[in-house]
């Protein structure tokens, strides 16, 4: 008994490091894969599928895109595949655009597509857009005519990719800030309002000749108005302001003028007062040198006093008694 135990333990013992063998080489020789590929008409050798293995590039996915391009009749080699899997590439989406392209009769190259995509761009989309163009909606552009009516608008941009220019061509954001440009510049060249009412389509005919897909990945097929809507009234509201600021202005400086007056009022009180003041050191000067004598004196307070009593009659004879007889 305890002999066929031990031959038991020798057998596993022999037969654990034969099943981790086979393990590995399963692993390192994908033999359904490269079946796949014989079969497909795109061989790759064993020896490049252990290769692949050791460099760490997944031989299924670079296998699945080489099998996929050659089915569609192009001609694309392992090591450009790898390269662009190393680099940080989506294999399989590239492959795809470059199929999706060469249906469409569109020229694209493995170089040019690989480019497009690690740049950062969707080159899968990019070849859909160049074959069924994109609509892209502006956000509604407020302008003012020469009139000074406000007008609100929203158009339709049609593009398609530009390949040849997909690489640092600039995106959307350009062409919607290009397109509302535009139709700021053209409606506020416009005399009225109305006549922007009554031919929308000078807007789109104005910004399609300024050519402003230059320098863009995309390329304007046409800009269509899709909404135009009448606003506020800027003008009138400017002039309103600028007459409120006259107004303030002008109160402004009258105010200025007025306390000007009183200043110039106040101090000609004080000169009156200040020559009063002198009077009585004149009336001194005049007795020391004899030129005023008593009696002179004493008729010129009669008189005062007499002007006083006169003034005080007077005030109360003008001053209302509501319909009694005065004093």
């Amino acid at each position: 008994m305890i002999e066929s135990i031990v031959a038991l333990i020798g057998a596993f013992g022999i037969l654990i490091p034969i099943l981790i063998a086979i393990v590995i080489i399963l692993y390192l020789v994908p033999i359904p894969l490269w079946v796949a590929a014989w079969a497909s008409g795109a061989y790759v050798g064993l020896t490049t599928l252990i290769a692949m293995r050791l460099r760490r590039v997944p031989p299924h996915t670079i296998v699945t895109a080489r099998i996929s391009a050659a089915k569609a009749g192009l001609h694309i080699t392992l090591n450009e595949l790898e390269a662009h899997f190393l680099a940080g590439g989506n294999v399989v989406r590239v492959v795809n655009a470059m199929i999706s392209a060469d249906k469409a009769n569109i020229p694209l190259d493995f170089k040019r597509a690989s480019a497009i995509d690690l740049a950062g761009r969707d080159v899968l989309e990019a070849v859909q857009m160049s074959v069924l163009p994109k609509v892209i909606t502006t956000p509604r552009i407020v302008a003012v005519a020469k009139d000074g009516i406000q007008l609100v608008c929203v158009s339709r941009v049609t593009v398609r990719t530009n390949i040849d220019r997909l690489v640092g061509g600039a995106g959307e954001e350009t062409i919607i800030a290009r397109v509302g440009e535009g139709m700021v510049s053209t409606i506020g060249s416009a005399a009225n309002h109305k006549s922007v009412l009554e031919n929308p389509d000078h807007i789109s005919k104005h910004i399609l000749s300024k050519g402003l897909d230059a320098g863009t990945a995309y390329e304007i097929l046409s800009i269509d108005i899709a909404d135009v809507d009448v606003g506020e009234n800027i003008g009138a509201k400017l002039q309103i302001d600028q007459a409120n600021a006259d107004k303030q202005i002008a109160q402004a400086k009258a105010e200025e003028r007025r306390a000007m007056a009183v200043a110039l009022e106040q101090e000609m009180r004080a000169r009156v007062v200040e020559a009063e003041a002198e009077v009585p050191r004149a009336m001194a000067d005049a007795f020391r040198q004899g030129n005023l004598g008593i009696m002179d004196y004493y008729r010129m307070q009669n008189m005062k006093s007499d002007t006083d009593m006169r003034e005080t009659i007077a005030g109360k004879t003008s001053a209302p008694n509501d319909g009694k007889p005065a004093a």
